[in-house]
């Protein structure tokens, strides 16, 4: 049923916002494409045909991840695939079949603009977006700005 494409983007949680742009945009050569205002805290890079999302932690984005990166706290926030266009009905109803709780599908910003997508967690915690690709289009569409709790009590 799902058939992964490309990763559509990865979301850094951080502490360090400055020292982490001088990394990915001076030494690995990615440019910032989009910021939300300070208070939500996201900085997204463009990588090549992918994002990279930078939080910081004390931001309402950032909080959603708890503690700030350590041994008790995430730095994922989150992975987002793009997948194989599909119906979002269908893949709903694959996801329950398997007793993966899932969030709504909504309209989110990725790599590809924005586009629908929906939330997953795997076995251990990590929240996994699935961003199908529009039939209609080769190049599909985008991935998340903010993950919310997965809705579905299934699991």
């Amino acid at each position: 049923m799902i058939e992964i494409k490309a990763l559509d983007h990865v979301v850094f949680r951080t502490t360090q916002l400055d020292k982490m742009l001088a990394f990915y945009c001076d030494v690995l050569g990615c440019r910032i494409e989009r910021e939300l205002p300070p208070e939500s805290g996201l900085t997204q890079l463009r990588a090549g045909n992918s994002l990279i999302d930078l939080v910081t932690v004390d931001s309402e984005l950032g909080r959603l991840g708890g503690k700030p990166p350590s041994q008790d706290g995430r730095n994922v926030e989150h992975v987002c695939l793009q997948i194989a266009a599909c119906d979002e009905a269908t893949l709903l109803k694959f996801l329950d079949q398997h007793a993966i709780r899932h969030s709504a599908f909504e309209d989110r910003y990725g790599a590809r603009g924005m586009g629908r997508s929906v939330y997953i967690n795997d076995p251990e915690g990590n929240v996994i977006e699935l961003t199908p690709r529009q039939s209609t289009e080769t190049s599909g569409d985008g991935g998340v700005d903010t993950p919310p709790s997965p809705k579905n009590t299934q699991q």
